[in-house]
């Protein structure tokens, strides 16, 4: 299994993934917006995107949405197709996708809003915060698009304040972000000083 950027030759897959994340949703129970195959290759094609796969057989995807003139950033549409969950595919989607934000859009804030307790989980370890609904983007595009789920009257009740999502925050120039940023540079300056100082007594030999 590999799991790569998608890009236009991935298109074949939209419809699959499309109706994987309808069929999830369906079985959990819970509220979420349906996507459609044009925007998910869309997607695809702008580079913002990766898919895992098997060969030639369809194991997951997730995707990168821009909001608020690219100051915050989502990873949307995560999803593992039923064969294959249960090996710990979700996580490793997750980070890529999240990887490949920060690469994208480096002083973008991450958000995320989910119902389901293993992307808490996930968002967690990733260093995301539960945040209130106010510190995510105000971008009105976005929150239309919780139009096609079945708990958007909740989201309208509260004037978009809260709903049965939570939201969580990656805020890269937050202190703890900054000083763990600090700590990964020091501890690869050190390594990378040790294996010059390895090479250098190789030479010398």
């Amino acid at each position: 299994m590999e799991i790569v950027i998608a890009n236009n030759s991935h298109s074949v897959y939209a419809e699959t993934i499309c109706e994987t994340i309808l069929q999830a949703a369906q079985i959990r129970g819970t509220g979420i917006a349906k996507r459609k195959p044009e925007y998910i290759i869309s997607k695809m094609a702008q580079g913002n995107a990766v898919i895992a796969l098997d060969g030639k057989t369809f194991v997951g995807f997730c995707y990168i949405e821009a909001w608020s003139h690219g100051k915050f950033v989502a990873n949307s549409g995560l999803i593992v197709h039923p064969d294959y969950r249960g090996k710990g595919i979700a996580k490793q989607i997750k980070k890529k996708i999240f990887e490949h934000s920060r690469a994208k859009f480096p002083n973008a804030k991450v958000f995320s809003i989910t119902t389901g307790l293993a992307v808490m989980k996930l968002n967690s370890e990733l260093g995301y915060k539960p945040v209130p609904f106010s510190e995510l983007t105000e971008d009105q595009s976005f929150w239309n698009g919780c139009q096609t789920c079945k708990n958007f009257d909740v989201l309208q009740r509260t004037q978009q304040k809260m709903c049965l999502c939570t939201g969580m925050l990656y805020d890269p120039n937050s202190n703890d972000q900054i000083q763990k940023t600090k700590i990964k540079e020091k501890v690869f300056n050190r390594l990378k000083s040790i294996k010059q100082t390895l090479f250098l007594k190789k030479d010398k030999k």
